[in-house]
């Protein structure tokens, strides 16, 4: 020992003296900080060491701010970071720690702490002995006990995790359950005892199954003015019960979670350590968890229906990519919204929305654009107008419906006085907590000493607080049962009732929003193929693989059949754009609304095809204006208008604005006319 310590007293230098001497002390735990108090004492004693080795009481640091922090890495280490930034400065003299355990469990850090030792001469002390960094064989030995220090923390882990993985292997690991379970004395999960939280758990997965989007189900909990229970996980209120308003982010995870269909799940997730020693975990495919036990537990659905709600999910996620498949229904009238797929390339078709400068209603377009997309190609694979396609589709559904498959708008009429009274149950929870809160308040009230005025204005300022809360539940609960019970009213359950008996009049009722006639849709069709000629053939399959084709007239308008944009042109050589639209209504052309051609809409297809008007055509036959023509016969305007209405000369109509055209003066015919017209005046 003496030995030891003398050749530890010449490493020791008098430029080793004159910098500071650093006691770094950890503990991987805040347990191991409160339990093993001798590791810890036995740390702080180093001080005397180095006080044996020529340093002065003032010149001993200590940190001890990273007392509870794990080795394994450096980045949550802030005391450790400090440390090697003293040494870095040339600050230090002298680090010290009890086992090079306590310096780092990483050889990253080791080693990095070491060079920058040898580098400003910095000596290392631990109960073994003083190290000197900068020679071969203290940085030798120092290095290998950083590798042993490695090794071990590997052991433990493995060991620690060996006990995990046999657990989980039974399905016997305890580990955080989700909101809605709950241990039991025996460690068996249980749904949790309190019926208000049973019953919101229940509400979501129900409205999520009605609905089929997390959004929507958000939305009916806001609506309804319903709270959803949250468990903290961190801080003085960790594992108590909050009552919140229901968050996106909350459904998907509830959504996701197997524990709720019963099954036991470990690994869903993967930790990952980038090269800055930060951890990343990322969710991992169902196929590769580790552990899987079905029906280990009580739960709140089944495994099938855990999976649609999946299935649901992958929907609505892929209704967004590139794919854009069914996805949930949504506004605007497009019946077959995620349905349609080109007959040309199998490519999902997307939906556009046009509407009419001053209206308001909407008119569909399907487009196929994965081509244009992929190969830059300015036009679409197709582009087909859907008035009248949506109008063939719904006399197909009418026609196919009968009055059998009405019951389904019973079972659907049945279902909404379940969901209210569900809704009815949760808000009347609600307010029986909020009522035993208030009561529980008043009787600690009623058991304080009247005299210690400190602890009862505390106690009732309380009571009253919890009184005001409970009259705001209540207060609530009332109005949105009103509104369900005008909502359900008796007058609008016997026009229900005599609605379902015709599925037409449902169909065509003015209640009846273009997102349910959507959901009929997708409970009768799979999908519809469509390919656009002369005319457009829709190959139509039912759900359970029935199918038909229906061949539809083409819907034209501002993006029109080259045809029409044809005969438009021929009609414009000896029309105006009145005299057009009368042209095409008569030859039985319509708009794509459906309506009869007027002369606005021909000068809006005409300009947006850039096709001259009648009158630029004129005026390249050689035709004369008023004022011209006047100049060319010699006479004044006015006599030209006359000679015109009477015939004496040709007159054409260039618009329907009043504005006229005239033949010039070189055909004999309208000379002689024009003579007789004077020996006559």
């Amino acid at each position: 020992m003496n030995a030891q310590r003398q050749a530890g007293m010449q490493k020791v230098t008098a430029r080793h003296l004159s910098r500071h001497a650093m006691l770094y002390v950890r503990q991987s735990t805040l347990h191991q900080v409160l339990e093993n108090t001798e590791s810890t004492a036995r740390q702080y004693a180093l001080r005397e060491r180095a006080m044996a080795l020529g340093w002065e009481t003032s010149r001993i640091g200590v940190i001890d701010q990273d007392l509870g922090q794990s080795g394994a890495s450096a980045i949550d280490r802030a005391g450790f970071q400090r440390l090697v930034a003293e040494v870095g400065l040339g600050h230090v003299g002298l680090v010290m720690g009890l086992e090079v355990s306590r310096l780092a469990r990483s050889s990253l850090d080791w080693h990095q702490l070491l060079e920058i030792c040898a580098m400003t001469g910095t000596l290392i002390l631990d109960e073994d002995g003083l190290y000197d960094p900068a020679t071969f064989n203290d940085r030798l030995l120092l290095g290998l006990k950083g590798t042993m220090s490695e090794a071990e923390l590997h052991v433990l882990r493995a060991r620690l995790r060996g006990g995990i993985l046999h657990k989980a292997e039974r399905a016997a690991l305890k580990v955080p359950l989700p909101v809605g379970l709950a241990y039991a004395e025996n460690d068996q999960v249980i749904l949790h005892p309190d019926a208000q939280i049973q019953q919101a758990v229940r509400v979501l997965f129900a409205t999520f199954k009605r609905t089929g989007s997390a959004w929507a189900t958000v939305k009916y909990f806001r609506d309804q003015g319903l709270l959803f229970p949250r468990r903290v996980r961190t801080g003085v209120h960790k594992g108590e019960i909050h009552w919140m308003p229901l968050g996106h982010n909350a459904v998907l995870k509830a959504l996701r979670n197997p524990r709720y269909a019963g099954a036991f799940c470990y690994g869903r997730t993967h930790t990952l350590k980038h090269p800055d020693g930060s951890l990343h975990s990322e969710s991992i495919p169902q196929e590769q968890w580790p552990f899987l036990v079905r029906n280990a537990h009580a739960g709140y659905l089944s495994w099938e229906e855990y999976e649609a709600n999946l299935q649901q999910l992958r929907a609505n996620r892929q209704a967004q990519g590139e794919d854009r498949r069914h996805g949930p229904a949504r506004e605007g009238p497009a019946l077959l919204q995620g349905l349609v797929i080109c007959g040309r390339c199998g490519n999902r078709m997307t939906l556009r929305y046009h509407q009419r400068t001053h209206g308001t209603r909407l008119y569909p377009e399907y487009l196929c654009q994965q081509e244009r997309v992929e190969e830059a190609n300015n036009l679409p694979c197709q582009q087909i107008l859907g008035v009248n396609l949506d109008a063939a589709i719904a006399d197909l559904l009418l026609a196919q419906v009968t009055p059998l498959a009405i019951d389904t708008s019973l079972q659907v009429y049945e279902e909404l006085h379940t969901q209210a009274a569900e809704a009815r149950r949760l808000r009347n929870q609600q307010v029986e907590r909020a009522r035993y809160a208030a009561e529980l308040a008043q009787r600690r009230f009623l058991q304080v000493d009247p005299a210690n005025r400190l602890v009862a204005s505390v106690l009732e300022a309380d009571w009253n607080a919890r009184l005001q809360e409970l009259a705001q539940v209540q207060e609530e609960a009332e109005r949105q049962n009103e509104a369900e019970q005008r909502k359900l009213s008796a007058l609008e359950q016997q026009a229900i009732t005599e609605l379902v008996n015709d599925f037409p009049r449902v169909w065509h009722d003015a209640r009846t929003s273009d997102r349910d006639r959507k959901r009929m849709v997708r409970l009768l069709l799979e999908d519809v193929t469509l390919v656009q000629d002369e005319v457009i053939t829709a190959q139509v399959r039912f759900r359970g693989g029935a199918t038909q084709t229906l061949t539809v007239p083409i819907s034209h308008g501002r993006r029109s059949a080259p045809e029409l944009i044809a005969l438009i042109d021929q009609l414009l050589e000896d029309h105006t754009d009145a005299e057009v639209a009368e042209q095409l209504n008569q030859r039985g052309w319509r708009t794509y609304e459906g309506k009869p051609f007027h002369a606005t809409r021909v000068l809006s297809l005409r300009r947006y095809h850039h096709l001259k008007d009648h009158g630029i055509r004129l005026r390249e036959r050689g035709l004369l204006s008023a004022n011209e023509a006047a100049q060319a016969y010699g006479v004044c305007r006015q006599t030209i208008m006359d000679w015109g209405r009477a015939g004496l000369i040709p007159m054409y109509r260039a618009n329907g604005h009043g504005i006229a055209l005239f033949s010039p003066p070189d055909s004999h015919a309208p000379q002689k006319n024009v003579h007789k017209y004077l020996k006559t005046r």
